[in-house]
């Protein structure tokens, strides 16, 4: 949850601040429980957008609710102004931390313009970020057979790059993304680290609110 509790905290700062920017937060709000509704390995869903997902792995739950949230900000929300830059932040994979470790979050993007400024931001802040790469190879192995797409690649080769090509299927043409994974950073554990006291860090919401400044 530390995602959405991170968007939550940086409109409440935008708005406190009274940044002149249009800012559109969305959060993906879930039980996450056992239950007679809940899926299983093999079974095939439809995703908002319509495309369909078989379940590889059911500890692969964030990134269903992230795509179909996506889904909902870029055509379903009911918006004086569609959003043409998204930012996405989610502890979506232990993979990123294999990769990063605890100092840095993994951004991936489709535009390099939003890379740069991000990574620009992101030194500035203090929250740092490090690009990573969403390649063809990456792409290719979140097709389905089955399905369109399947939730988690097979193995444990590049886990946090599959996830957020996963992701980018559910970003519509023309937009500017940027999915940060926080699954390093957004919990030092229990002993202070730096200027963290122990636990969760809030980390995103100075890099996000230093962006929105700047825009």
């Amino acid at each position: 949850m530390m995602g959405a509790a991170t968007v939550l905290s940086t409109m409440k700062a935008a708005a406190t601040l009274k940044l002149p920017v249009n800012l559109v937060g969305a959060v993906g709000l879930v039980e996450n429980s056992i239950g007679p509704d809940s899926y299983f390995p093999s079974s095939i869903l439809t995703s908002l957008k319509g495309l369909t997902v078989e379940v590889l792995n059911t500890d692969a739950e964030g990134r269903l609710v992230l795509a179909d949230l996506l889904t909902y900000v870029q055509t379903q929300a009911k918006l004086q102004k569609t959003p043409s830059t998204i930012i996405d932040l989610a502890t979506l994979t232990g993979a990123i931390i294999v990769s990063l470790g605890s100092r840095r979050a993994g951004l991936f993007a489709n535009s390099s313009r939003l890379s740069e400024k991000l990574m620009a931001t992101g030194t500035q802040s203090g929250e740092e970020l490090w690009p990573m790469p969403v390649g063809p190879e990456h792409t290719e192995r979140m097709k389905g057979g089955l399905a369109d797409l399947v939730n988690a690649a097979a193995g444990r080769e590049a886990g946090a790059c599959t996830a957020a090509a996963f992701l980018a299927n559910f970003v519509e043409p023309g937009k500017e993304w940027a999915h940060l994974d926080i699954a390093g950073t957004a919990d030092v554990g229990d002993k202070p680290k730096g200027f963290h006291p122990g636990g969760v860090t809030g980390f995103g919401v100075q890099l996000l609110v230093d962006y929105l400044r700047k825009k």
